[in-house]
């Protein structure tokens, strides 16, 4: 099957959906899949080989100034490839590319209306070149912000279009008015222009039908999954570095509740049992969120705490997979339902077990693996004293972990992933040609 992926870059950062859609290639290309991983917005950033084109559509530089100015909707094409270059889409995204939705209201929408747009032409060019050059068997959008792709490629490629619902609520919700109520209308206003909706739990399914008018006999559940290359039973500890560590890894931000996390520890630690407890935290820190964590590193060292709080900054895949492996239990206090839970099948595979909020995908989750423990959102005190049942238990903790790795290895890997996500494929192209 030729397959033509579109996906998303997140201005230089590591995010869960281009893992996600960049492990999902890999392994459908291992399978013998022709595929083509299409990057838009920026380049994307992996921490496995990427296998990305080396060249970006409706790139952010062009969006951006062709929604800002007639001017830019009509130059050449040379020029349009010089402002889509990997290289000057990297080098912008460090300090022009926004990626706050409160900035992007007008862009959004902009975006939504596709080909009636002022970045019409940047859809064109897109779907011309898959046409001519790529010609696919079907095509794959990363999330439903791209949906405005749906009807011209549907009407010139003639095959059908899958979306995966990745989280759009958060974004599209943190909108101002009234590019909120316009953005959430275009998306749905396009619903009916794609074949099938891919989500990665029932939880979220339910919820977009509702959000989004998504119809339930298009929506298909596929099990998130990751590579299992380098995961794996943390290396026993020396006798220099026995001390007990809680663990964070995701961007560092509110949404993420990495504060819920700090107050949870800040309260372990009063307890004289865990007075020797650490906290390691590893994620992306954008320039949006700096005072965020300014204030939560004021909090940490007003506590006395700032010997015991260690920040590795965004971190890559191999120190990803060594600083899972320090840790004695993992916790990401979404304060949102979160519907994807990347960061947690990482911790899971590398058997730490994890202390959830019993909202979003955890309580999936973690009922399907049985590698943890879910605790009610937003409660620090609930957080901690789970945090505190796991350390107080060693063999727990280790029977949670060997738990987490056998689910992993059963539930969630990217073989799994791929095989569920080919079953769509074939199902929506039978339903097209019936």
């Amino acid at each position: 099957m030729k397959i033509a992926f579109i996906t998303a870059g997140a201005a230089g950062m590591y995010c869960g959906s281009c893992l996600r859609d960049n492990s999902l290639a890999r392994t459908l290309m291992g399978r013998g899949h022709d595929v083509v991983l299409v990057p838009t917005y920026t380049p994307t950033r992996t921490d496995e080989p990427n296998v990305s084109l080396p060249r970006v559509f409706l790139g952010g530089i062009n969006v951006y100034l062709q929604h800002k100015s007639a001017i830019f909707r009509h130059t050449p094409a040379l020029a349009d490839r010089l402002l889509d270059s990997p290289r000057l889409l990297n080098w912008a995204a460090g300090f022009a590319l926004k990626t706050d939705a409160a900035d992007l209201g007008a862009l959004t929408v902009s975006m939504l209306r596709g080909e009636a747009g002022p970045d019409h032409k940047e859809f064109a060019k897109l779907v011309d070149w898959l046409a001519v050059e790529v010609r696919p068997d079907i095509v794959d959008l990363s999330n439903a912000l791209l949906i405005a792709l749906a009807a011209p490629l549907r009407r010139r490629l003639g095959v059908p279009v899958v979306c995966t619902l990745s989280g759009e609520d958060l974004f599209l919700d943190g909108l101002p008015e009234p590019w909120r109520s316009q953005a959430l209308d275009l998306v749905r206003s396009q619903v009916s222009e794609v074949d099938g909706f891919v989500t990665f739990s029932r939880y979220y399914a339910e919820f977009m039908r509702d959000y989004i008018g998504v119809p339930e006999s298009r929506v298909y559940q596929v099990p998130l999954g990751i590579s299992l290359d380098g995961h794996g039973r943390a290396p026993v500890r020396t006798t220099s570095d026995t001390a007990p560590t809680v663990g964070y890894l995701s961007r560092i931000c509110h949404e993420k509740g990495l504060h819920i996390l700090i107050e949870a520890f800040r309260r372990l630690r009063e307890q004289a049992r865990f007075a020797g407890v650490r906290l390691r935290i590893a994620g992306f820190l954008g320039a949006r969120d700096q005072a965020y964590w300014d204030k939560l590193r004021g909090e940490i060292a007003g506590c006395g705490l700032s010997d015991a709080v260690e920040y590795l900054g965004e971190v890559d895949r191999a120190a990803k997979i060594r600083f899972l492996q320090s840790l004695d239990v993992f916790s990401v206090p979404s304060v949102y339902r979160e519907c994807k839970g990347l960061p947690v099948l990482e911790a899971l595979a590398n058997e730490v077990p994890v202390v959830q909020p019993w909202h979003g995908i955890y309580t999936e989750l973690i009922n399907a693996t049985e590698a943890g423990l879910l605790v009610p959102p937003n409660d620090p005190q609930a957080l901690a004293d789970g945090i505190a049942q796991l350390l107080d238990n060693a063999p727990l903790r280790a029977e949670l972990g060997r738990r987490g790795r056998a689910a992993i290895e059963r539930l969630h890997n990217a073989d799994r992933m791929a095989e569920a996500t080919l079953a769509v494929y074939q199902s929506v192209t039978g339903r097209q040609k019936s």
